[in-house]
């Protein structure tokens, strides 16, 4: 493991209908690697609501129970949206590597948010790999950081 975050705690994960087949798919990935993971939900292909999963993945990030999470549904908008409300987080749309990267480097984004129906399993584990080893360079950007909160 080669992490930018805290290893001793679980990384939390959560997805709508939506994100149902990437969500299981990134917890076996991440468990083969060696990492504890907290499941949110959902747990089947139901139609369900994105914010009954994307508040409690959110809030293990916020209340520092969790490392970071990972929030999984159809464009990840809905998820983002939500997980945003809480006051320590910083969700991220990627659909790439490279947004993924930066997204760790200059806005130190605490919660992923994968788009599954735009992008490939492959790339969606890619892009939580990238995320998990990717630390924030701090310096000016930690300025602009600590200027997201409204509180």
């Amino acid at each position: 493991m080669n992490a930018s975050f805290d290893t001793s705690k679980p990384i939390a994960v959560g997805a709508d209908h939506a994100g149902f087949e990437y969500k299981n798919l990134v917890v076996i990935h991440l468990n083969q690697m060696g990492y504890q993971v907290c499941d949110f939900g959902t747990y089947s292909a139901d139609s369900v609501d994105y914010p009954d999963f994307a508040h409690p993945t959110a809030a293990s990030v916020e209340n520092n129970e969790t490392a970071f999470g990972i929030l999984i549904c159809g464009s990840a908008n809905g998820v983002a949206i939500t997980a945003n409300k809480h006051a320590k987080v910083r969700a991220a749309i990627c659909w790439q590597k490279d947004i993924a990267e930066l997204a760790r480097k200059h806005n130190n984004a605490n919660v992923l948010c994968i788009p599954a129906r735009f992008i490939s399993i492959q790339s969606a584990i890619e892009i939580v790999d990238t995320f998990l080893n990717t630390a924030f360079e701090g310096g000016r950007h930690q300025d602009r950081v600590d200027k997201i909160a409204c509180s």
